[in-house]
Parts: structure tokens; sequence; C-alpha cells
């Protein structure tokens, strides 16, 4: 835990100027839920040495810099429950060894750039509660090591993409809550490793694939309010695990 202050008053509350100035050198720095202000500054850039940097639940402002790319050797950047505001700046896939990215309840907009979809090396994306827009692209396909693909409550439009049945080790995959479109396709029933699908709440149309059923490992299946017509296939009835159901 870190601390700050002088010995006489024992003051713990972290400055707001230049607050970045001790950590330079650290490898690890966790200032989660530490009252931070201010825009993100760019100097975050010059900590080169750090592999995980969390300043999740603060009031940060302003976008995030481009030269957060310059910190390749991070394995994990939390900055949920901010105020940032902007594009996720496409530098991101400097930073090849990451394989935790957290930016979600910000106010982001624009499009998931498309070089992070080249970081095949992720295991865990929240992109949850942000004003991103466009559509998940098929490159979603390059991403077989994810393991929560978590992008709810956004404004993503188009289709799911057939590709993202290559996510064979998706656990958890939530989309629910966008503007998603067109049907869901059968090849979703290959991510046989999944335990919660959340996609209610789109604009989904057409009949439930009977391929559903493969996800044997399924604990909970959110399709509701969607336009999806036609039988529940039978196949979801043979899904014993399932706990959670909302059709």
């Amino acid at each position: 835990m870190a601390f700050w202050g002088c010995e006489e008053e024992q003051d713990t509350t972290p400055p707001v100027d230049k607050w970045w100035e001790d950590y330079l050198d650290y490898q690890y720095l966790d200032l989660g839920g530490s009252n931070l202000t201010g825009d993100f500054p760019p100097e975050i850039g010059d900590m080169t040495n750090l592999i995980e940097l969390a300043l999740y639940n603060n009031e940060l402002t302003g976008s995030i810099p481009p030269e957060i790319g310059n910190l390749t050797n991070l394995t994990y950047l939390n900055l949920y429950d901010n105020q940032l505001t902007g594009p996720i700046p496409p530098e991101i896939e400097n930073m090849t060894n990451l394989t935790y990215l957290s930016l979600g309840s910000n106010q982001l907009t624009g499009s998931i750039p498309a070089e992070l979809w080249n970081m095949t090396q992720m295991n865990y994306l929240y992109l949850n509660y942000t004003e991103l827009t466009g559509s998940i692209p098929p490159e979603v396909g390059n991403m077989t090591n994810m393991i929560d693909f978590i992008l709810h409550n956004n404004r993503f439009t188009g289709e799911i993409p057939s590709e993202i049945g290559s996510m064979t080790n998706l656990e958890l995959l939530y989309l629910r809550e966008n503007q998603l479109s067109g049907s869901l396709p059968p090849e979703i029933g290959d991510l046989t490793n999944l335990t919660y699908l959340s996609l209610g709440s789109n604009q989904l149309a057409g009949s439930i694939p009977p391929e559903i059923g493969n996800m044997t490992s399924l604990l909970g299946l959110n399709l509701y309010n969607n336009q999806l017509t036609g039988e529940i296939p039978s196949e979801i009835w043979d899904m014993t695990n399932l706990v959670a159901l909302n059709l």
C-alpha cells in the first residue's frame, strides 16, 4: 500500500498535482479508489517499468493519451470507473504483453480501434458501460486466447460475426444492451467453454440456432428482449448445467 504526506500530520490523501512523479520507477502501481482527479497525465508513458497499473474508481478526466502505448511491459491495465472521454488510442497495440484491459464505466466514444484486434495475447477485455459505437468486426476471431469478452451497455451495431466461434477459450460473453442485429451465427455453438452468454436487449432476429446446445458448460443464457422467432430448440432442454435461462 502506498502512503503520502509528512510524518507530523500522517496525511494519506494523494496529491492531485503531478501525483505520478513519485512512482516513475514502480513495476506495480495500484491507486484504485484514491480520489485522483484531473486529466489523465501523458507522463504516464514515462513509467516504462510498469507491469501492472490500476487507477480504477477515481475521477480522472480527459482522454487516454497515446503515450500509454509506451508501457510495453504492461500486462494489466485497469482504468475502470473514471470520467475518461474520447476514443481508445490505437497506440494501445504497442502493449504487446497486455493480457488484462478494463476501460469500462467511462464516457469513451468512437469505435474500438482496429489495432486492438491484433492483440491476440489478450485474456480479459472489459469495455462495458461506455459510449462506444461501431461494429464487432470479423477480426474478433483473432482473439483466440480471450476468456472474458465484456462489451455490454454500449452502442454497438451490426451483426455478431461468425468468426466469434473461433474464440474457443471464452468463458464469459456479455454483449447485452447494444444495438446488434442480424441472426445468431450457428458458430456460437463452438464456444464449448462458455459459462455465461448474455445477448439480451439487442435487435437480434431469426431463430435460436440448435448448435447452442453444444455449449455444455453454459450456466446462464440470456437472450431476452430481442426479435427472435421460431421455436425454442429442443437442444436447450438438454443443457443440464443451466441454472439461469432468460428468453
